[in-house]
């Protein structure tokens, strides 16, 4: 168990776009290098999370040291670094890719080039990776290898004559890949005489070791028993273990430049330990801290509240411990009127919000309401000043504000000819302005700016279903800029319903407006008296609906004699049925909050 000398060391991440086969290309490497015996081995089995499993997807990115001995005689020591390829989970691979030097860039031989391909290849390209081109699914049918590596140098602009195809799930031509790791790849630079300088690349909790922080060494070595200080987080700990994955925790003595391990420390809190700080010795210091990254941005927020309403300090419970293993997920304690107390959630898209979701239900057994999802917009104020708005029930008066900007955001869409009239009408739709359309074969790529508000509902959803889901998705935040944007509140039985109240843009309120009634109309059960269903901007009603009372039949025992009798009654029901409108309560049930939320065209 000695460190691995530096030319030795090779360090690199598997982009691809969703589904191309990154996970399974890093089973056969391990397999390959003998990382797991046969009994241990099971498919993707760097997707710990059960839903990473059900779902085929990898939400966090993993990584393996495995040691491999080359053809030229001499044992490598490479540390893989399997990465997600869904565009919420971006982030991760921005600094999966900062603490290697090269990439494996995995294309479907049948598929081609995607959106989720070109952002991660540039995000490679940015961080001087050396790029080694793999062309998987060769083995199907479909598969066109030739044309596939034509559209590579066309649309990426990289070499790809000498791109390796394999098959990784039958094992076919993945030897030539290590091979490709071992000889197109660079080693490591660093010195190990210096003072430490590592770059802390991801950190979770572990109920037995505490916070467990993965590391990449630029400069010096990192031993047990070392005092280590965080320079961001202004922290310093002592280091208890030292250790690499294969993919099994396993101690290790010392870590030198270039390596990739982890560390545990006593430390509590996720949240100490801050992804993209720079770690060195106490007593030691490095001059310059490195770079770094921006810290995860959320973009998307809703608010998240227990059905029950005993059940939320387990809410709280649950969602202090989620907190630990994600540190891009933020929250604050909110109260709604309609649905007591609960938390305002921030998210990084809707897969990571409709993931942290299923997580609270799934691993924490809650039944959980989840409001509109907004995104954050700025607000300036007659005064100058100003304010940045989470949640549309929060808004002030209409009268002190000035304007009102909305994020919007560069989207790159690849698609099939055939369906491009569809997506052009679609992104118009949602107020979108084209900015290019170039043609790559018979693949189109369009790049729209659109207002996030528009995409966080279901634009994604409705992509898909009219492009068959050949369309393929990516998107950056770009800026925020001034909008025609509206409070539409809903009232029922002229009281304000704050959990469905939202921020839209103008020319579309009425409809929203109009299909949010209709929705509840159907959705709430009739009451004794009758109920209008508004939705009003300001004092402006601008759609409404009634539900109709529940009559009971007072004049069944009246037969006979003079109408005036009959009337009697009648009136009487009425003047009750109107004293029952004013202090009657209307109880909305909780599938209607659910469903109005999820409503959309």
């Amino acid at each position: 168990m000695t460190t691995a000398p530096q030319d030795n060391i090779r360090n690199f991440a598997i982009i691809a776009h969703i589904d191309h086969g990154k996970s399974t290309l890093a089973d056969r490497l391990i397999q390959l290098c003998g990382g797991l015996t046969e009994r241990e081995m099971k498919a993707q089995v760097l997707d710990s999370m059960d839903i990473e499993r059900e779902r085929g997807i990898t939400i966090k990115a993993q990584t393996v040291r495995l040691t491999y001995k080359a053809q030229d005689g001499r044992d490598y020591v490479l540390n893989l670094i399997d990465t997600p390829g869904h565009v919420d989970f971006a982030y991760e691979v921005s600094r999966s890719l900062a603490a290697c030097e090269g990439s494996l860039l995995v294309v479907d031989a049948s598929q081609g080039v995607e959106a989720q391909t070109l952002a991660n290849v540039y995000q490679a390209l940015d961080n001087d990776h050396e790029i080694v081109p793999v062309l998987n699914k060769v083995d199907l049918p479909a598969a066109e290898p030739e044309r596939i590596k034509q559209q590579i140098e066309d649309v990426i602009g990289i070499d790809a004559s000498d791109a390796i195809e394999i098959s990784a799930k039958t094992g076919v031509g993945v030897p030539a890949v290590l091979e490709a790791i071992v000889t197109r790849l660079p080693p490591p630079k660093g010195d190990r005489e210096a003072p430490l300088k590592a770059l802390l690349v991801d950190s979770w909790y572990d109920t037995y070791l505490g916070v467990v922080v993965l590391v990449r060494i630029v400069d010096g070595v990192l031993k047990k028993g070392m005092r280590i200080r965080m320079l961001g987080a202004e922290a310093s700990h002592e280091v208890e273990t030292v250790g690499v994955f294969t993919p099994k925790l396993v101690s290790w003595p010392e870590l030198g430049p270039g390596e990739l391990g982890f560390f545990t420390g006593s430390i509590k809190e996720v949240a100490d330990t801050a992804v993209g700080d720079t770690i060195t010795e106490e007593r030691r210091r490095t001059a310059a801290p490195l770079p770094g990254f921006r810290p995860a941005q959320p973009v998307v927020f809703c608010g998240i509240f227990p059905v029950d309403a005993a059940d939320f300090e387990d809410l709280r419970t649950a969602i202090g411990k989620l907190r630990l293993n994600d540190a891009a997920f933020t929250y604050e304690m909110e109260t709604s009127a309609a649905l007591g107390f609960g938390f305002r959630c921030g998210f990084l898209g809707l897969l990571h919000l409709e993931i942290v979701q299923e997580r609270l239900s799934r691993e924490f057994n809650l039944e959980l309401i989840a409001t509109a999802p907004s995104v954050i917009y700025k607000i300036r104020l007659t005064k100058g000043d100003e304010i940045e708005l989470h949640n549309p029930a929060d808004m002030p008066d209409p009268v002190k504000i000035v304007e009102i900007a909305e994020p919007w955001l560069r989207a790159t869409i690849l698609t099939p000819d055939e369906y491009l009239g569809a997506i052009l009408k679609l992104c118009q739709d949602r107020r979108g302005i084209q900015v290019d359309l170039s043609y790559v074969g018979n693949r189109a790529m369009v790049q729209y700016d659109l207002p996030l508000n528009e995409v966080v509902f279901d634009f994604y959803d409705r992509l898909k279903s009219v492009s068959k889901g050949y369309a393929s998705f990516d998107y950056h935040l770009t800026e925020y800029r001034v909008g025609d944007l509206v409070k539409m509140q809903i009232l029922v039985n002229g009281e304000p319903v704050d959990a469905l109240s939202m921020l839209v843009y103008r020319g579309a309120a009425e409809r929203r407006g109009r299909a949010m009634c209709e929705k509840l109309k159907e959705l709430i059960p009739p009451h004794m008296f009758q109920i209008p269903v508004q939705a009003a901007i300001g004092g402006n009603v601008i759609a409404r609906e009634t539900i109709r009372a529940l009559r009971k039949d007072v004049l069944a025992k009246c037969y006979g004699g003079d109408v005036t009798r009959k009337r009697k009654l009648l009136d009487k029901q009425k003047a009750g049925k109107k004293k029952m409108r004013q202090f009657g309560k209307v109880d909305i049930p909780q599938e209607a909050f659910i469903a109005a939320l999820k409503m959309e065209d």
